[in-house]
């Protein structure tokens, strides 16, 4: 015989968890930003800082496994309580993909330094990074509260970032025709606003599991910017 879910202590277990995942969240959203301004200012030694504070946020959602899988087995709980804990885990592997890529960006730091200065550059991927930081910000927020109208306004923010990362593409693209020796920044530049892209599309995973939660319901299809696949080669 199967004991019976018990309303208060799952709601206690879920909120510790959830407190977990808001916690790694705030790791993850100053690993962006650090990696951005270590990219930014040419800063190294605060490159290797984020890259081994990864070692933290991979060890949280570890943890964040564990503890629902726990939940589900000690609590067992059904329909509404059950998709709760199935999004959170889903948080958390959300997160640990973001800290990877925050990482990836401090990784080429090293690189970027001993290559030629691509004016501009940096500055304009740490205001894409800002922008993907504060949808990370505004989505940790709704997760809190549940709040699917905060959750959707991130969704529609994704689109802003689509369009920024179209631009330095076409923007890159220029300098290595201008230059060839522009080519290997640009290239590694190229790579960082493609991953700041997909820390867009991250997020907005993380506020459709918001959304998920608070309805019941998948979140309609969002409305996604070009695709760098269209962009055409610059003319003379």
């Amino acid at each position: 015989m199967t004991k019976p879910h018990i309303n208060s202590a799952f709601d206690r277990d879920l909120e510790t968890i959830r407190l977990g995942v808001l916690a790694m969240g705030g790791h993850v959203e100053e690993a962006i930003l650090r990696a951005a301004r270590a990219l930014e200012t040419r800063d190294e030694d605060l490159a290797a800082e984020v890259v081994r504070g990864d070692k933290v946020i991979d060890a949280a959602e570890e943890e964040i496994n564990s503890q629902v899988v726990r939940l589900l087995a000690l609590r067992q709980p059904q329909a509404d309580d059950l998709r709760s804990a199935v999004a959170v885990m889903k948080m958390a592997g959300d997160l640990e993909r973001l800290g990877d890529y925050a990482k990836n960006m401090a990784k080429r730091v090293p690189v970027l330094i001993a290559s030629p200065v691509i004016e501009g550059a940096a500055g304009a991927l740490r205001r894409q990074a800002r922008l993907v930081g504060q949808m990370l910000k505004d989505m940790l927020d709704a997760f809190a509260r549940i709040d699917a109208a905060l959750a959707r306004d991130v969704v529609t923010r994704d689109v802003e970032v689509d369009d920024m990362t179209n631009a330095l593409f076409r923007e890159f693209i220029t300098h290595m025709m201008e230059d060839p020796r522009n080519i290997t920044p640009c290239l590694h530049y190229i790579f960082i606003a493609k991953n700041i892209e997909r820390m867009g599309d991250l997020v907005t995973h993380g506020a459709e599991h918001v959304i998920y939660v608070a309805e019941g319901a998948q979140a309609e299809p969002r409305v996604k910017g070009h695709s760098t696949a269209t962009i055409a080669m610059p003319r003379d």
